[in-house]
């Protein structure tokens, strides 16, 4: 039981890490923020799909990437949990491995605009950022997330080991 325990601590730590260098490395691009995001941070959003540890580890990983990269508070809260949706959304479905990527996608499509919107105050309407967070949530999740979801589906009992019972 405790192997499990430290297993599942262990994968979420390390999604977490994953996320951060990830966001850092969009950010520094200049793809990380504003109106069109494509952060390659968002393709981790499929893991969900082969472990439940995915979840808190994608959402402490959102929350220290939206931290380090100087987010407002409002955008910590409400952007942590558009993830949190997501990776819970993709657990849920993980019989369906196409549908991986369609929880973060509506997560983040529906809420993330309206933090472009109130938070920061860019201009646009909500239905143009629901278009451009909509396309780079379909680039980073619908893409490349599938893309690293066939990836990891080939070596998933190497990278996702499982404890004994």
């Amino acid at each position: 039981m405790r192997d499990k325990k430290v297993l599942f601590m262990t994968q979420a730590a390390m999604i977490a890490a994953l996320y951060v260098v990830l966001t850092l490395l969009a950010n520094a691009l200049g793809l990380a923020n504003y109106a069109i995001q494509v952060r390659f941070s968002e393709a981790l959003t499929v893991l969900p799909f082969f472990t439940p540890a995915a979840i808190p580890g994608l959402t402490v990983g959102c929350v220290l990437s939206n931290l380090l990269t100087g987010c407002m508070p409002l955008d910590i809260v409400f952007g942590s949990f558009a993830t949190l949706l997501g990776a819970v959304g993709t657990y849920m479905l993980r019989k369906y491995k196409w549908a991986a990527p369609i929880p973060p996608i509506i997560a983040n499509t529906l809420i993330v605009p309206f933090i472009l919107a109130y938070v920061y105050r860019f201009e646009g309407s909500i239905p143009y950022f629901m278009l451009t967070v909509g396309i780079g949530e379909m680039i980073s999740c619908g893409i490349l997330g599938m893309i690293l979801l066939g990836v990891f589906n080939k070596y998933r009992n190497v990278i996702f080991i499982k404890t004994a019972q």
